[in-house]
């Protein structure tokens, strides 16, 4: 009778978690709020789409850095979320950036949907990937990349970075947001470089 009753409670225990994982995981892969952020002033014309983590801004930072690195080139760029996104012509732009959040091992469901929803616009076009998690994104990342050759895009660099794994082993003093967020930037000015080598 007893082991009935500790069955009985490990399968409401299993219920309770996995009804409690769906809501979290369908309350972070909803759109997040409006964001539109201009950095630079180029004549040439850049794109850093990502939506909003619910938690932490990580995203929002490593977007903003890669953009300013990509404006030591030339480069006007425009950081926005997906909502807002909704309000600019994304065919303008001489490169996209993607960067998608890491939930259930997975790029999130707004940036994936962007994607496909704009296929068009960047077909043939150079894009940029970057996949932030909390810790190993790797899986993500590669599904991430796929996700966007397929579409028809040139992938011509990818990038993870995380949250609470050391981002570089040799600046452990350094808050790993803020080595984030340097590491974007360098990132950003490489690109630039490179698709607009003059």
């Amino acid at each position: 009778m007893a082991r009935k009753h500790l069955i009985k409670y490990a399968l409401w225990a299993v219920a309770i978690v996995l009804c409690g994982w769906l809501i979290l995981t369908l309350y972070v892969e909803r759109e997040g709020r409006d964001v539109a952020i201009t950095v630079g002033n180029g004549k040439r014309k850049a794109m850093v789409i990502f939506d909003p983590d619910p938690f932490y801004n990580l995203d929002e930072q490593v977007c903003v850095a890669f953009a300013r690195g990509l404006s030591e080139n030339d480069m006007k760029v425009i950081v926005v979320s997906v909502a807002g996104a909704k309000h600019i012509q994304p065919a303008s732009f001489d490169l996209y950036v993607y960067c998608a959040n890491t939930y259930n091992w997975q790029p999130d469901w707004a940036i994936t949907g962007f994607i496909d929803d704009h296929k068009n616009e960047t077909l043939n076009k150079p894009v940029v990937a970057i996949t932030l998690g909390a810790g190993s994104t790797q899986t993500s990342q590669k599904s991430f990349e796929k996700r966007i050759t397929a579409n028809g895009a040139k992938l011509v660099g990818s990038y993870a970075l995380w949250l609470w794994r050391p981002n570089n082993e040799e600046r452990m003093e350094q808050p790993n947001v803020e080595v984030a967020a340097a590491m974007a930037y360098t990132w950003g000015k490489q690109v630039a470089d490179k698709i607009n080598p003059n």
